[in-house]
């Protein structure tokens, strides 16, 4: 099937296929143009925080405790284009040690990952991320 933005189903692949982009280039300004400005985001393991502020926090906080590339990344809507979800593999490394988590030294890790997002008028008003958390706390204090 060809990407065209026509349908809602691509439109809302292509808002993830670029908020993912943008991830990987570290272009955090173009993350959060796709956001709008009341986003609700829901941290894995973690608690609500809404707006894109909020969101710019959490960015920051993120670039300076880890650099992560996100691969094999599948991205798949609703035929409205409403709600969609994305798989993929988190290659990284912790630079800072984040708060109540273990010491950082570099450790590297590889760790499957996902959300799921709420989408309207064009943009992510909803980001929710899971990751298994023991996976990742196994592979850093190894």
């Amino acid at each position: 099937m060809i990407i065209d933005g026509v349908r809602a189903m691509d439109r809302a692949t292509e808002l993830l296929l670029r908020y993912y982009m943008a991830f990987n280039r570290a272009d955090w300004e173009g993350m959060l143009s796709c956001l709008s400005d009341d986003v609700r985001h829901d941290v894995n393991q973690g608690r609500r925080e809404n707006g894109r502020e909020a969101f710019r926090d959490f960015l920051s906080r993120m670039q300076h405790c880890y650099r992560e590339q996100l691969r094999d990344i599948v991205v798949m809507a609703n035929a409205d284009g409403s709600r969609a979800a994305a798989e993929y593999v988190v290659h990284g490394e912790y630079l800072v040690a984040d708060d109540g988590l273990p010491p950082a030294q570099g450790q590297r890790y590889v760790l499957p990952g996902g959300a799921f997002f709420e989408i309207a008028d064009g943009q992510i008003c909803r980001v929710t991320n899971y990751y298994n958390l023991d996976n990742w706390l196994e592979q850093v204090r190894t």
